[in-house]
Parts: C-alpha cells; structure tokens; sequence
C-alpha cells in the first residue's frame, strides 16, 4: 500500500503550495462530480440493484453522487484525514483502507471503481489489490494516467503529485490485470463526460480500462 500518512490535510488542502498534489481545498462540488457520477452510470450501464465500490474514494464525493441518482456505492481509502472529513450522510457507507486489510467490507460488488488511484501504488501493493480486488468485484472499471515510452506521464500536470509512482502504459497496465485474474472487455482513451478537460488537450494521456 502507498505510505497512508502522505494523504494528510496538506495533501488534500494545500497540494499545489506544498508541492505534494494538484489539490487545493479538495471540497464537494456536485454540478461537477453528480454530472461525473451519471456519465459513469450511463457509460457502464449500472441498475439501482448494482453495488458499486470506489477504491481510493478520498472524501467520498463519487459515492455522495453515486447514492443522489439511486446506486448504491459504497468507498474505501487509506487516508484517515479524509475518511474523517467525509460528509456525515455518507460516512457509513465508508471504510478505512491498510495493509492489513485492503478492501474491509464483508461483501461483494457489482462494480469496483478508481479513478485517479493505481498510480499511487507500488508495484507489489498494485499486484496484491488486483488479487484480492478480483474476488471481491464481478466488474471493473478503472480510469489511470497514462505514460510514455520513457516512464514519463503524457500529462506533464501529473507530474506535479509526488504520490504518483507508476506511469506505465495501456499495454503494462492490461497486462497487469489480466495476470491478476481480471479479462479487457474495453478500452478507450477517451470517454463523454469524464476528465474531458485532459483528454481534450491530449488524446492519450488517460486509459479508460473494464473488465470483467
């Protein structure tokens, strides 16, 4: 697992001015992340009887926007301080991620979701949640940051996140998956309604990845 404690209050409040993130006053912002969550659902074709798990959900905002349009999402991170800032209608619905317990529900899910995540692994803490991802998840759906040939991100902006530690490339990364256990159903660089303002700018730059 990434080192818990770098997703700390400056991560997530003061990344740009401390050099640790992108982030600045990382707050809900629901014409953006509600219009995030119905793209995803319409992308995927989730039902209302789908359960949907957001791997690596920070604050749990896509979960908050997940249950506003009826799915019942659920999140895990490993960042205490944002578990704990969490808003208060969907903190039950949240749990807090370690090495000694990676996905710490009780369950199984039609859906799992990262969007932004798998870079921020090892290598070895990226093979050990796909295992285990892999028995807990019947689909999957994962939105990653590409790189290029010379391990560097096509984004020159995700460079900025001292936390991302793979830029790999789509081929890497399928071949990573399917190791694990997990089958490509698709692949796309780009899709409507989702970080549209990178992959307008830069035609591969993100992976769109599900599996099954």
């Amino acid at each position: 697992m990434p080192n818990a404690d770098d997703f700390n209050k400056d991560y997530f409040e003061n990344g740009v001015v401390t050099g640790k993130s992108g982030y600045t006053n990382y707050q809900w912002m629901p014409e953006l992340t509600i219009k995030l969550a119905h793209n995803i659902i319409k992308y995927l074709g989730f039902k209302d009887e789908h359960e949907v798990l957001d791997f690596g959900c920070a604050k749990g905002y896509l979960v908050k926007a997940l249950r506003i349009l009826d799915i019942k999402a659920y999140g895990i991170d490993i960042s205490k301080y944002a578990i704990e800032m969490a808003d208060s209608e969907v903190r039950d619905y949240l749990r807090l991620a370690d090495k000694n317990s990676i996905i710490p529900f009780d369950k199984t899910f039609d859906w799992l979701i990262t969007k932004d995540v798998l870079e921020h692994m090892t290598e070895d803490a990226l093979d050990n949640f796909l295992k285990v991802s892999r028995k807990v998840a019947k689909n999957s759906f994962h939105v990653i940051p590409l790189g290029d040939e010379k391990e560097c991100f096509v984004i020159p902006a995700y460079e900025l996140d001292v936390t991302h530690v793979l830029k790999k490339s789509k081929d890497w990364w399928i071949n990573k998956f399917e190791k694990a256990g997990w089958k490509l159903k698709t692949f796309c660089y780009r899709v409507p309604g989702i970080k549209e303002n990178w992959t307008s700018q830069y035609e591969k730059g993100n992976g769109f990845f599900v599996f099954e």
